[in-house]
């Protein structure tokens, strides 16, 4: 008589999910026999959105060679803890392989993980052989997925444009920065002579831990960086409601330098919670942002930059 004893795996978080998209629940048992790509994300992070492209690619080009990409979605706002806005976003940016909703961090925790975007190759039995955090390393990832699958060929050619599109690292000289008082720096007291990444709120606005909340209607935020491309995260007044803004760069109408959700006049609207672009230049430069909002109840999150 012959017995098989099971190794641990290290997918084991995943069988105590109980709630998935695009799949039925995969346990780590089911795994098994299957090199596994875990991508860790929440969907208004502009840093998972430019990886999007490559782990959809590989989805693709290596699911029917043993590859499997489940997708564990690990919200870092509180919009991102509602099913619903998650099931839409996930529909919106394509995203077509197995996403696990792992709004109590058990998944990433269980992998002692600290970033968004994190990606975690396991082997055919469960066990971790690779991973990488953040953007970039595309050709390595996909040489460590192809040497578990024992595959050797040449990588995928990705064209990654729109908010995928890489950040301009030569002129990047703004980071990430939070407006809720929870992780918030560099605010000023006057949105005059303002110094570079530093940024202020005029009008009537209330900051709480994750974000600032307009309380009556014309409020603004400005901010000067130095980058190619603005982004910042913002929430519609009330589910289903929406609200129109306006803006500007050094003071004028931004033009040709506009993001893909404002038009030439630097007019757009906040209809759903996500991430917006609102500023691309042709490359990077230090400008003035302001953005001015027609309604109270916009929310207001993050600043990030590209």
């Amino acid at each position: 008589m012959s017995i098989t004893h099971r190794t641990h795996s290290d997918l084991s978080a995943l069988d105590r999910a109980p709630v998935w998209l695009n799949s039925e629940p995969l346990t780590a048992e089911e795994l098994r026999g299957r090199v596994v790509l875990v991508d860790i994300w929440t969907y208004s992070c502009v840093n998972w959105l430019r990886t999007l492209p490559y782990v959809s690619a590989w989805a693709q080009r290596y699911r029917d060679r043993g590859l499997v990409v489940v997708g564990a979605h690990c919200p870092e706002f509180g919009f991102e803890h509602d099913l619903d806005n998650v099931r839409h976003a996930t529909r919106e940016l394509d995203v077509d392989y197995p996403v696990v909703i792992d709004n109590d961090f058990a998944i990433w925790q269980s992998l002692a993980n600290r970033y968004w975007p994190a990606l975690y190759l396991a082997d055919r039995d469960g066990k971790i052989r690779f991973h990488h955090f953040g953007e970039g390393n595309y050709e390595e990832t996909e040489q460590a997925i192809q040497q578990l699958l024992g595959i050797d060929e040449k990588t995928v050619r990705v064209d990654a444009g729109g908010l995928a599109e890489a950040a301009d690292w030569d002129s990047l000289k703004s980071q990430e920065t939070y407006i809720g008082y929870g992780q918030g720096a560099g605010r000023a007291d006057s949105p005059a002579q303002l110094p570079l990444n530093h940024w202020a709120l005029s009008g009537n606005w209330t900051v709480e831990e994750e974000s600032a909340v307009l309380s009556a209607a014309g409020g603004s935020v400005t901010f000067r960086f130095h980058a190619r491309d603005l982004n910042l995260v913002l929430t519609p007044p009330t589910s289903g409601a929406s609200d129109s803004f306006t803006v500007l760069l050094d003071g004028q109408p931004p033009g040709n330098d506009h993001g893909l959700d404002i038009n030439e006049l630097g007019e757009g609207t906040v209809d759903e919670p996500r991430m917006y672009q609102l500023v691309r230049q042709r490359r990077g430069a230090e400008r003035a942002f302001e953005i001015t909002f027609r309604d109270p109840g916009v929310r207001a999150y993050v600043f990030t930059f590209g």
